[in-house]
């Protein structure tokens, strides 16, 4: 898929994994005690969205340019509510109101994070880890490391504190990728059993994916929740990133409900085309899977914007 991020940042796929994990993060907080982030593949941090690399492709006006910036519609004040989190994470590097700037993970952990908790920020690209570097600066709840992420997926766990999120977003530029991300998860489950994980992975070709999921349903006596968001029917495109999706094992109480209430206005607004649906339901039950309006509603179609 060669995923370097700087071409992608701010795009869809950003837009339901960051907001997946600044409601992880958010419920986290709710007890008194630290907690520990973990970023298996952290990127730059910080993505300018006037560079070289995010004008080339533009993916960023498709995803957080139709949620935030001039022009755009208000979403519904429940829905802006679930979002919040996130969407202040997003806000805290424009501070001019004008979206200029997208977050990485790393700084989205760092915004929410309170001082007690800890960030490990895990990158091996050399140019990358520099610029992490700058962007992060010095704050004491923060480790950075340059090793491989899957090697760090397994030195890492369990952390001290015994609570944390994991996140798990590897660059797929290699084919095999998924069945990393499953051997992955598994193990690091058996390390750190009670840890929230949060596995990115690209929606393509949909014959790998429905793969993918039945060796993690194996996982049967771990509470995996599926959420996907597609932006086109992925039927008859292969060869182009569809959808994106992630698995959240250990999902808090809460993830699901808020997930529930922005899913259906956050797949409109993100559509591509015809086909375009999202999907929240435990990986090992019976599939669910709704388009933009109410779960449980019928297929409808989506105006191509």
């Amino acid at each position: 898929m060669n995923y370097r991020h700087a071409y992608h940042a701010g795009n869809f796929a950003d837009v339901l994994k960051h907001l997946t994990l600044a409601l992880v993060i958010d419920h986290l907080k709710r007890k008194e005690g630290p907690f520990r982030v973990v970023d298996t593949h952290a990127g730059c941090g910080r993505y300018e969205l006037d560079s070289v690399q995010a004008a080339k492709t533009g993916e960023w006006r498709g995803g957080i340019g139709r949620l935030l910036g001039s022009g755009v519609s208000p979403l519904p004040p429940d829905v802006a509510q679930a979002m919040a989190p996130y969407l202040d994470a997003v806000r805290a590097v424009n501070p001019a109101q004008q979206l200029a700037v997208y977050p990485g993970s790393p700084l989205i952990a760092l915004h929410l994070m309170r001082s007690q908790d800890v960030l490990v920020a895990n990158e091996l690209h050399p140019e990358d880890r520099a610029q992490l570097s700058l962007t992060l600066g010095r704050d004491r709840r923060i480790r950075l490391l340059a090793i491989d992420g899957w090697i760090a997926l397994k030195s890492l766990l369990p952390p001290k504190e015994r609570r944390g999120v994991i996140l798990i977003d590897p660059p797929f530029e290699q084919p095999d990728e998924l069945a990393w991300l499953s051997a992955g998860l598994a193990e690091a489950l058996g390390r750190f059993e009670t840890g929230v994980y949060l596995a990115w992975y690209p929606i393509k070709d949909l014959k790998p994916i429905a793969t993918f999921h039945r060796t993690l349903a194996g996982l049967e006596r771990h509470d995996l929740l599926r959420v996907e968001l597609m932006i086109r029917d992925g039927q008859n495109a292969p060869d182009r990133l569809n959808g994106c999706g992630l698995i959240v094992a250990n999902p808090p109480y809460t993830l699901r409900e808020r997930l529930a209430a922005v899913l259906p206005e956050l797949t409109q607004r993100l559509a591509e085309g015809a086909g375009a649906h999202y999907r929240l339901d435990d990986l090992v039950q019976t599939p669910h899977v709704a388009p933009f309006g109410r779960a449980g509603s019928h297929r409808r179609k989506v105006a191509k914007r």
